[in-house]
């Protein structure tokens, strides 16, 4: 028996019904994944159950996508470790971008039983020792434990609310146009589960600025799912309904003070998982397959740096 956590029977339907899943067949789904991986020279990663059905439930058990998401997971861990591959949970400024408390997973998901909600509030701390690297390094962090330990996130997907009232300039530092590009791309390339929606609120001059930038190279696909609400939270689209947002904007869904304290202790329990990152690596030296490095992940070694100006 395959050792991944059972669903229940709403969730259960849903990934049957949206992503094909067939629980009699699940088991022999990570036999072949675990075989393939096991014949990669080039890859080493985890193999857990708990971890690899993430990849199928994120590729509706399309097997060959779920081959390059984990493969393109594989090379950004190695390519870029500061931003992708966490290794210490008691690193200080990792520490102390948990404690601001920019990006909160709410307790009760989108209708009760549906994807799971991210408030994201950029609050995190701006001096010389923060820069954007290390904001993509704790969202990277943070679907790494949904994708494993949280199946609202891991079958329904996951919708970001993005308020953008504390943003300031200093928060877009070491944005690149070409990181822009590369974080874009990851939606479709690396992550492992689905993304439903993003709604952004409050929305600055100079954040829109970025915006525009952002949907002038997005997929068609990605930019139908971003939508823009206005200062007034009473406005909000039926598709969210106030009640699912925190207390402090006038909902139900838990209080922030309440929701950062939960935050910052949930990271206790994976202090080994993330550990075993260090594991973990792409050996380009093995692959033998076509490049999978686009042009957007070269910004690391060489490539258009140009930052991103606002007004």
């Amino acid at each position: 028996m395959p050792e991944i956590k059972s669903l229940p029977e709403e969730l259960q339907k849903v990934a049957i019904e949206e992503l094909g899943e067939v629980p009699s067949r699940i088991d022999q789904y990570l036999e072949d994944f675990r075989r393939w991986i096991e014949l990669q020279p080039h890859i080493k990663t985890r193999t857990d159950d708990q971890y690899l059905i993430q990849f199928l439930r994120g590729s509706k058990y399309s097997l060959e996508k779920a081959k390059q998401k984990l493969t393109y997971t594989c090379l950004i861990k190695t390519k870029f470790p500061k931003m992708f591959r966490l290794t210490n949970i008691d690193d200080k400024i990792f520490r102390e971008m948990v404690s601001a408390g920019s990006l909160l997973p709410l307790p009760i998901p989108l209708y009760g039983n549906g994807p799971r909600i991210i408030l994201e509030r950029f609050v995190y701390p701006i001096t010389t020792n923060y820069n954007i690297e290390n904001y993509v390094q704790l969202m990277c962090a943070l679907h790494e434990v949904l994708a494993f330990d949280d199946p609202h996130a891991g079958v329904c997907g996951l919708v970001y609310i993005m308020d953008f009232t504390k943003l300031q300039k200093d928060h877009l530092a070491g944005l690149t146009i070409t990181l822009l590009k590369f974080l874009i791309s990851l939606k479709e390339k690396a992550l492992a589960m689905r993304l439903r929606a993003i709604y952004l609120i409050n929305l600055k001059p100079y954040a829109e600025q970025i915006l525009k930038m952002g949907l002038s190279i997005m997929p068609e696909a990605l930019k139908k799912k971003m939508i823009v609400c206005g200062k007034d939270l009473s406005s909000l689209p039926e598709s969210l309904p106030l009640k699912y947002l925190p207390r402090d904007y006038g909902g139900e869904n838990g209080s922030l003070e309440e929701l950062r304290a939960d935050h910052i202790n949930m990271w206790e329990k994976y202090r080994e998982f993330f550990e075993m990152n260090s594991c973990f690596d792409f050996n380009e030296k093995f692959f033998m397959g076509e490049p999978i490095c686009g042009d957007e992940v070269q910004f690391g070694a060489g490539g258009s740096f140009r930052k991103i100006e606002v007004d």
